[in-house]
């Protein structure tokens, strides 16, 4: 098996069998994850391509946060 590259995703089943995705940094911290499980394998993918698509996405900041 090849050496994993970072940052990447990684897809895995959780406990209940679901698929589930996270995103890991180039120090190996995970900074993202689908926050739900899913059925399907396809679903879970779509997921990390909702979230590669959104990288022209505009952040807002919170009144508090400035």
């Amino acid at each position: 098996m090849a050496e994993r590259p970072y940052p990447s995703f990684l897809i895995y089943k959780d406990a209940k069998g679901e698929y589930r995705w996270h995103y890991q940094a180039s120090n190996t911290k995970i900074i993202a994850d689908s926050g739900e499980g899913y059925v399907k394998k396809a679903d879970c993918e779509r997921g990390i391509e909702l979230v590669k698509g959104s990288s022209n996405s505009p952040v807002w900041v919170t009144q508090d946060a400035k």
